[in-house]
């Protein structure tokens, strides 16, 4: 994968596309748990969330930027 991509002649960042799925993945699975009150169990919801962005971003972009 390129360091950047050309998207209608603008260059954008390589992770750009990769965010762009963890966004979409990080809404739909936040609904499930929410809907399943699942954040009832944590600490701090928030901070929950935040971490669990984190978690999902870094590693699929460590796993597809090889």
């Amino acid at each position: 994968m390129p360091g950047e991509i050309d998207l209608f002649s603008l260059l954008v960042p390589g992770l750009l596309p990769i965010l762009a799925g963890c966004v979409l993945l990080f809404i739909a699975l936040d609904l499930v748990l929410a809907r399943l009150g699942f954040h009832r169990y944590t600490w701090h919801p928030a901070l929950f969330r935040v971490a669990l962005f984190a978690a999902m971003f870094s590693s699929a972009s460590l796993l597809l930027r090889q």
